[in-house]
């Protein structure tokens, strides 16, 4: 399945309301990759999914859509007969947090930093595409927040949620399974395509470099990572969406700071020497441009 034409679909649902009727959650099939005896990825339409199974609980981050719930459901099953108790929410986009409502209600406690509930509590606008989202039912809502860092004991590993300030949003958290040797970065990491970064929701570019720099400073050769949108990768995948995502943070910051205006930037293409790797997905180089430029220094 291409990454491509699930992200495009996931991230315009998260960013204006009418791309909900033009996606055919009918035709998404949800896809189960076994990283370790205890811990899968699941892919479908939206963020990637992480779960966690064992002896003691299913332990899930994100739940993408709504209507995806009983696929998911379905992929869980069969992997386990147990239900999902913990649903963790690496920030408050809707294409990470669309299931939380059916999952509350089916007994699932859901976690997350204390801005994820801040957000979800409210309206949200996004300038980039110039859309509102409306605030979140309250089923859908985190009932567990943390502050910096909190750690899970389950299934034989500590699954250790790091928040990482000012990255793609202000309420992001990172997860590292510390027995396992797997991190699920959420949308501080896109796998082979230009990432959005929510400067409307306290996200920047500098400080998604710093997040993954963290990370970096932290994993091996053999760790596994899941990105929030795109295959799964390794450090040296990481490492190269860093080195990207620095380097036209940097040349674009260059300009900016020397008085050039967002159209001469643009005209400039910062990114030509990326676009062919990473320029595909639902960000054009263009518009990849405008946002880092809208975001820098903030």
């Amino acid at each position: 399945m291409s990454i491509v034409k699930p992200f495009l679909g996931a991230l315009l649902l998260a960013c204006a309301a009418t791309a909900f009727a033009q996606q055919n959650f009918d035709k998404v099939e949800i896809k189960a990759i076994k990283l370790n005896d205890s811990t899968y990825m699941l892919m479908g339409a939206g963020g990637n999914i992480g779960v966690s199974v064992g002896a003691d609980a299913v332990f899930m981050i994100d739940d993408q859509y709504a209507p995806l719930t009983p696929k998911i459901e379905a992929a869980v099953k069969a992997i386990t007969d147990k239900p999902v108790k913990f649903v963790f929410n690496t920030h408050w986009h809707g294409d990470h947090t669309g299931g939380n409502a059916n999952m509350g209600k089916s007994g699932a406690i859901i976690v997350a930093h204390d801005n994820v509930l801040k957000r979800m509590s409210s309206e949200q606008f996004n300038d980039l595409f110039k859309s509102k989202t409306a605030p979140s039912p309250k089923e859908a809502l985190p009932v567990v927040t943390f502050a910096q860092e909190v750690t899970f004991h389950l299934n034989g590993d500590d699954i250790v949620a790091m928040h990482v300030p000012r990255a793609h949003t202000d309420g992001d958290a990172i997860l590292w399974f510390k027995k396992g040797n797997i991190v699920h970065m959420g949308d501080c990491f896109f796998n082979g395509l230009y990432p959005f970064i929510d400067a409307s929701s306290g996200g920047s570019p500098e400080g998604t470099v710093e997040a993954v720099d963290k990370i970096l400073a932290m994993v091996n050769e053999q760790t596994k990572i899941i990105p929030g949108h795109g295959p799964l990768s390794d450090k040296a995948g990481l490492k190269a969406f860093r080195d990207m995502l620095a380097t036209v943070t940097g040349r674009v910051k260059e300009m900016k700071n020397a008085g050039k205006k967002l159209e001469d930037v643009v005209a400039a293409k910062p990114t030509a020497d990326f676009d062919e790797k990473w320029g595909k997905g639902f960000l054009a180089p263009a518009k990849f441009v405008e946002m880092i430029y809208n975001g820098v220094g903030k």
